[in-house]
């Protein structure tokens, strides 16, 4: 019978069966580790991650972690690396071989041309007696007990296992490069994160709508300057530089308090000493500042000229947080 209950015993018991696995392998990690990324380091070329079937997909996974983070990888399909692609091999590339088994027929094969090419390679397995093992040059070993798969067919815990191991891979040689945000962001320009990173203030601004008045610019004016730039604010420039600004809060204040407005200009009503960043500023910090104060506009400067204005829904519209 199936019950909600049986489903959630049954993912729970998933997951402690993979996190267990996983913790395991702290104890199968030896000097070849370390070796291995004492070789990827010091390498000139890229490293190349191959295997089949499911081994093949988390290789693929692992490729793709270590070319974000500063180690230049590709992937290589065990079969297919047979039938012509090991030209993509070079001299001095290192290859990584994952494998469950070691014992797969296109393992064997492809393990001694890539020892008869000269490249170090890598196994990663679960069966450290393996061919596979035999014939790498270090040995990474991902054994696990069973499967999660109630059967003990399915790659589950062992897959978990290999993928893992890659990303200890990844993450020691981030460490030993000393890689920071800033080269994290030139593998990532385009989403949301690189932009996190790389987005300046000046990237933002739309200098078309810069809406400015003077300090004796009477209010109908400041209301026209501001519905026609259309953020909800204008800055206040006298001798090229800001002494205040005006919102639509400020407007609607006063429209509150008087009755008239025909004898007042911007200086009269206008906020003083607002909120400013540099152009050169993060948008990640200009945003921290908006959301500090619970404001929705800043105004923009660059060495105490005018730029601009940057308005909270032009940093949300860039999808950045």
């Amino acid at each position: 019978m199936i019950t909600k209950e049986n489903i959630l015993a049954t993912a729970k018991k998933t997951i402690l069966t993979e996190s267990n696995a996983i913790a395991k392998l702290v104890d199968l990690l030896t000097d070849d580790f370390a070796k291995s990324i004492e070789i990827i380091y010091q390498s000139k070329g890229r490293v190349v991650i191959t295997g089949i079937g499911k081994s093949a997909i988390i290789a693929q996974k692992i490729v793709a972690t270590m070319n974000s983070t500063g180690t230049p990888s590709l992937f290589l399909h065990a079969s297919e690396a047979i039938h012509g692609d090991l030209g993509m091999v070079q001299p001095d590339d290192v290859v990584i071989c994952i494998s469950k088994s070691g014992n797969s027929p296109e393992i064997k094969v492809l393990v001694p041309i890539l020892k008869n090419f000269g490249n170090t390679l890598i196994a990663i397995t679960g069966n450290i007696t393996s061919f596979l093992a035999k014939g790498a040059d270090y040995v990474l070993n991902t054994t696990v007990d069973a499967e999660a798969c109630p059967l003990n067919l399915a790659p589950t815990n062992s897959t978990t296992a290999q993928l893992v191991i890659g990303d200890a891979l990844a993450v020691c040689l981030m460490e030993i490069r000393d890689f920071k945000n800033e080269d994290f962001a030139k593998y990532h320009p385009g989403g949301a994160l690189g932009k996190k990173l790389l987005l300046r203030v000046k990237d933002m601004l739309d200098h078309a709508n810069k809406p400015v008045v003077g300090p004796d610019t009477a209010i109908k004016k400041v209301i026209f300057e501001i519905s026609e730039k259309r953020l909800g604010v204008t800055a206040v420039i006298e001798n090229n530089k800001v002494i205040g600004i005006i919102t639509d809060g400020d407007i609607r204040r006063m429209l509150n308090d008087r009755d008239t407005f025909s004898d007042l200009t911007a200086k009269d009503i206008m906020t003083k000493n607002p909120k400013m960043v540099q152009s050169t500023d993060m948008v990640v910090a200009a945003f921290n500042i908006l959301e500090d104060f619970s404001i929705t506009q800043l105004v923009v400067v660059d060495q105490d000229e005018y730029k601009g204005i940057l308005h909270l829904h032009d940093i949300l519209k860039e999808g950045i947080l």
